[in-house]
């Protein structure tokens, strides 16, 4: 289990007797398909590391309709930032989409942790403040793009580099909530840009035939160091 921890991001950092602590807390968990982790609302006792699989997070309106905040990767953390508070309760819902094995830590635990020891507190601290500029980035993303450039972004940001393929490894209907775009223009969207021969469908995954094309569509030629653009170009993007 502390090698498990040692490989998230935020935990990489800890000394080895406090992952040591950490790890007398922590609980494992598995999730099947679309089980839920925890409901908007729950008191918030755990932050959670992903170790297999995928989870979305959403938020459900008064009318119920689901709003997909975030998707979950594997060696990422979630929820640590409620330790913060008092009697903090989730903002959100916790889903798995397929199966999933996290790690469930002691946030009561942890802050006291953190109580002890001023330089781990400033790397938390370091740490939250990377996950609040990404979400600042995913406001300017919601007000001051459209929805093919939305789309064009995040097929941007997930090219891995050397390669220039895509795999779309999340239900349709989820992926567009996270982009905030209804399926049916997603699908539109997806149509255009193949229309264009900038991608290409071949079943799950969408290979780039395009690159500076899809950066153009995506505002991001300004993100490029300058150059020619290369086939890591694009994988340099992923936030």
């Amino acid at each position: 289990m502390i090698d498990e921890l040692r490989r998230a991001p935020l935990l990489s950092r800890l000394e080895s007797e406090q992952l040591e602590r950490v790890s007398r807390h922590a609980q494992r968990v598995k999730l099947s398909t679309d089980q839920l982790l925890f409901s908007q609302g729950d008191q918030a006792e755990r932050f959670y590391l992903l170790l297999a699989g995928q989870l979305r997070l959403f938020r459900l309106s008064p009318e119920g309709a689901e709003k997909v905040i975030e998707i979950v990767s594997p060696g990422q953390t979630f929820a640590e930032a409620l330790m913060f508070l008092n009697a903090p309760r989730y903002p959100v819902c916790a889903s798995a989409l397929g199966p999933c094995e996290l790690l469930a830590i002691d946030a009561k635990d942890f802050a006291a942790m953190l109580r002890e020891s001023v330089d781990t507190c400033f790397l938390m601290l370091g740490a939250l403040s990377q996950r609040l500029r990404g979400l600042i980035g995913e406001i300017d993303d919601l007000t001051l793009h459209t929805a093919t450039s939305r789309v064009a972004r995040y097929l941007a940001a997930k090219v891995i580099p050397g390669e220039l393929s895509v795999a779309l490894d999340v239900r349709k209907g989820v992926l567009a909530s996270r982009l905030s775009v209804q399926p049916e223009t997603f699908s539109r969207v997806v149509k255009s840009l193949t229309a264009q021969g900038v991608i290409e469908m071949q079943g799950t995954q969408v290979r780039i035939l395009d690159p500076e094309a899809l950066l153009v569509i995506a505002e991001l030629q300004e993100s490029l160091e300058p150059g020619p653009l290369s086939i890591g170009s694009l994988g340099s993007l992923r936030p």
